[in-house]
């Protein structure tokens, strides 16, 4: 009971923390915030993150409520697996781990984007709403790859370069934790 639970707390968490992601990625990519996808990603959030505005201005380009936001999603996800495995919080750990899940969460939602825009490209029969979202969030991480990796006889290497590097990162974050 007690697994089935911190895994039905662990993903619930984890998922709310990848919509507060998307919309990060959504404004600092400047995709289209009218796209239904897009809409639904502004209204998972909103009920939060406007509030927060009123304390949290942006930065310049960094909307820092929603920075700040998804933080405080890792703490307590942190919080909550400490004291599910081991029975008490440890403050001194807590920052620097959900620092390392945030950015863990973000580059494994990088990856599963840059997988979903690779299978609608090959099975889409046409634009749709999220295969334009798609487009829009990964362009500008596939586009300083192509700059140096040119397209050879048609195939685009760049997104197996960047696929590659998140792995990369990921594995480098992974050892580095293992220290603590």
């Amino acid at each position: 009971m007690t697994e089935a639970f911190f895994f039905l707390i662990s993903s619930l968490i984890k998922l709310y923390l990848m919509v507060v992601i998307l919309r990060i990625w959504l404004q600092s990519a400047k995709a289209d915030f009218y796209n239904p996808f897009s809409q639904f990603i502004v209204k998972a959030t909103n009920p939060v993150i406007i509030p927060l505005r009123r304390f949290l201005p942006s930065l310049g380009p960094v909307d820092t409520a929603s920075w700040i936001f998804a933080f405080a999603i890792c703490v307590l996800h942190v919080a909550i697996v400490q004291m599910l495995q081991l029975g008490q919080v440890i403050y001194i750990y807590l920052p620097l781990s959900a620092l390392v899940l945030l950015i863990t969460e973000a580059l494994q939602l990088a990856f599963w984007i840059l997988v979903i825009r690779a299978l609608l490209s090959w099975f889409s029969q046409g634009r749709n709403p999220v295969e334009l979202v798609m487009h829009q969030l990964t362009e500008p991480l596939l586009r300083p790859v192509r700059r140096v990796i040119p397209a050879m006889g048609g195939l685009d290497l760049s997104l197996l370069v960047v696929l590659l590097g998140i792995q990369f990162i990921q594995i480098l974050l992974s050892n580095m934790l293992r220290g603590f």
